[in-house]
């Protein structure tokens, strides 16, 4: 939300799935970058521990996914280009979550995102945890702040499975190259966005005026582009990450 409210003005927030209710780990709203309107959609961690506890840690529930497809059809209705700040380890994982369909939600997102006929930006201003990062991130342009991090699973998690061992995290972190530098040479993300000296935690609003510039950049390119080129290019990167090659 600092990002939010630093970049983009007349901010209207959207509440609900219309099915079973609204994630506070999710916000979604309508909102204006200069004068292009657009539609936003952030993760909500919270400040205070309080805060935190009821909002999952930024984790989402399967209806703070269904909330933000909802809102990204509405964007599409409209014509209105859409970008989503990323900061979570990934989705929730409480038994509520997975009775209520956790994974349909995700792969329903991830397939929905890769034909959506506008524009798409994605963040990863913190975690890009998993799945559930994935789930609000198959988009045309998909950037990370410079100290951000993007994983298939945390690297407490990975030591413990791969050595039974959580505390060999930093070896998983090695191993997985999770760092933004490593997930660009990877090709999981089209560009770095430089952060201030001391971190963009310590200034949002020096941070927030390189990615404003960087976002309208971005959403210029990709509004100068056929649709059906845009979408075709969006399928072809994500169908090609990954894919990696050895002789003999």
């Amino acid at each position: 939300m600092d990002f939010i409210e630093r970049i983009f003005t007349d901010f209207s927030e959207i509440h609900g799935d219309r099915a079973f209710g609204d994630d506070e780990a999710v916000a979604c709203g309508m909102a204006r970058l200069g004068d292009q309107e657009v539609l936003v959609i952030g993760n909500r961690k919270g400040g205070t521990t309080k805060e935190r506890v009821r909002r999952n840690f930024g984790m989402p529930n399967p209806e703070g996914y269904r909330k933000a497809l909802r809102c990204m059809r509405i964007a599409e209705k409209f014509g209105r280009p859409i970008i989503s700040f990323i900061d979570l380890p990934g989705a929730y994982p409480g038994l509520g979550a997975e009775e209520r369909g956790q994974a349909e939600a995700i792969a329903r997102n991830i397939l929905e995102m890769s034909r959506l006929r506008v524009p798409t930006i994605s963040v990863i201003t913190g975690e890009g945890g998993s799945g559930g990062a994935l789930a609000l991130a198959v988009s045309d342009r998909v950037l990370i702040l410079e100290n951000a991090l993007y994983f298939v699973i945390t690297p407490e998690s990975c030591a413990a499975i791969m050595w039974r061992d959580a505390n060999q995290k930093q070896l998983a972190a090695e191993a997985m190259r999770i760092a933004a530098p490593e997930v660009a040479r990877l090709g999981c993300v089209d560009e770095i966005i430089r952060e201030p000296q001391e971190g963009a935690h310590l200034d949002p609003p020096g941070a927030a005026e390189t990615l404003a510039e960087s976002l309208k950049r971005h959403l210029t390119e990709l509004q100068a582009m056929p649709l059906d080129e845009m979408i075709a290019a969006r399928q072809a990167k994500f169908r090609n990450i990954a894919q990696f090659y050895t002789e003999g």
